[in-house]
């Protein structure tokens, strides 16, 4: 096959995923759900689900695997730079005074029983779950990592919309989501170096690399971004040159980390977090970031997820329904009840409660992120990563609904004062 040839072959996979994107995200939208959740759809039915049941040869034609390894190349370069926007969305004035160490005990409520009930699930199917080689104890830190996950982007998105984010609870859920997921990345890049090395010790040199990285572009990295962003902020814009000079530093900083063994999304969110905290900045990254990368790139990545979920074991007879009820059960349950719970013991009423547990249960693009990154390390089974997938959608999907039975049109907004804490300007 000539280069012109398999040109032509990436650019029909190309088409096919933002047609079959594009149109179930509206029609997620016009079922009152989150765009997101119609993309996810669209890429598992863009795999053996329903595409390759339908017209396995036309599917293996548009999808074969030279082509799937250019799908993944794009989608990992999609997920660098949406992590760089996530980090750079976060306002640093959230994490300050008592917003923060209320938002700090929501976190730690929807993580810690979450990741418990998870690391219990997969001790329940290690035997038929989990790929040879693999430790129980890495095993169970991988699906209690994966099920602790918050899609914070996703949420920051729904509480704009509902124009709520100025409100107590909705600073409070926001900060709270996007400390659960700094700490569902800092579990990944342990999990993947020791993973990787075979033993925590034999991960130091990863784990360490990862803390130096961290710490040096927080601070001096940090610094001298700082100094890209009064020049920004000078000239009202983003040059061409200052632009260039943005991406390289994210995609030198995904190359390092993913050369280290963490993986690229943890150099883009930490560069992201290295980002001036500055409305033009923001507003140039947004602008010239955004729409290639969540119309197309993103979109890529359902796909390939998409293609890797192997449905076969939900049949008549599957034998992967009760490890999904299991991994369902404990992924809602964690959440929901933990968050909820401190929420009330916050002083807010029930139905404020729970309409924050149903929002922190949104796991979106997040944990699909976390498990393919699983996948490409060898920690997931096609099994496991199918039940993940599923988790995935269902409490997505489940997020407005809960919220809406929780709080009725208006009452979000009638009941609780604005917050005086600043809060990030995301989509």
């Amino acid at each position: 096959m000539n280069q012109i040839e398999f040109a032509l072959r990436v650019f029909a996979a190309l088409a096919a995923v933002l047609a079959a994107t594009t149109l179930c995200g509206r029609l997620a939208m016009a079922v009152r759900q989150p765009r997101v959740v119609g993309e996810m759809v669209a890429g598992v039915l863009l795999g053996p689900a329903l595409f390759g049941a339908v017209a396995p040869g036309v599917q293996a034609q548009l999808f074969p695997a030279d082509v799937r390894d250019v799908l993944y190349v794009l989608s990992t370069i999609g997920l660098t730079f949406y992590m760089f926007l996530v980090g750079s969305s976060l306002d640093h004035g959230l994490a300050a005074g008592r917003n923060m160490r209320r938002a700090a005990v929501l976190a730690v409520s929807g993580i810690v029983p979450t990741f418990a009930l998870g690391a219990g699930a997969a001790a329940l199917f290690f035997g038929s779950l989990s790929p040879s080689g693999t430790s129980l104890w890495v095993f169970m830190l991988f699906v209690g990592g994966a099920l602790s996950i918050t899609a914070f982007p996703m949420l920051a998105r729904i509480l704009q919309e509902r124009g709520i984010a100025n409100t107590p609870i909705g600073g409070l859920t926001l900060v709270a989501a996007a400390i659960d997921d700094a700490a569902a990345w800092v579990i990944l890049a342990v999990i993947i170096a020791v993973g990787a090395a075979g033993s925590p010790l034999d991960a130091l040199d990863t784990v360490a690399g990862a803390a130096v990285f961290a710490l040096l572009m927080l601070t001096v990295g940090r610094a001298l971004l700082g100094r890209l962003g009064q020049r920004v902020e000078r000239e009202g814009g983003m040059s061409r040159d200052v632009m260039a000079l943005v991406l390289f530093v994210v995609l030198l900083a995904g190359w390092f980390t993913d050369y280290i063994g963490v993986f690229s999304v943890f150099g883009g969110f930490i560069t992201g977090l290295a980002m001036p905290q500055s409305a033009v900045v923001r507003r140039e990254l947004e602008t010239r970031l955004t729409d290639l990368n969540s119309i197309l790139l993103l979109p890529v990545f359902f796909a390939f997820s998409g293609l890797n979920t192997q449905v076969s074991g939900f049949g008549a007879g599957g034998g992967l329904w009760l490890p999904l009820v299991v991994v369902m059960a404990a992924a809602f349950a964690g959440k929901y009840l933990g968050c909820a719970a401190v929420v009330r013991v916050q002083g807010f009423s029930w139905r404020y409660a729970s309409a924050v547990g149903g929002l922190m249960n949104a796991r979106g693009l997040m944990i699909l992120i976390f498990i393919n990154i699983g996948l490409a390390h060898g920690m997931v089974t096609p099994e496991l990563f199918a039940i993940l997938v599923a988790v995935a959608i269902v409490t997505t999907a489940a997020a407005m609904p809960i919220y809406r039975a929780s709080l009725p049109d208006g009452m979000d907004r009638e009941e609780v004062a604005p917050s005086p804490v600043p809060l990030p300007n995301r989509r």
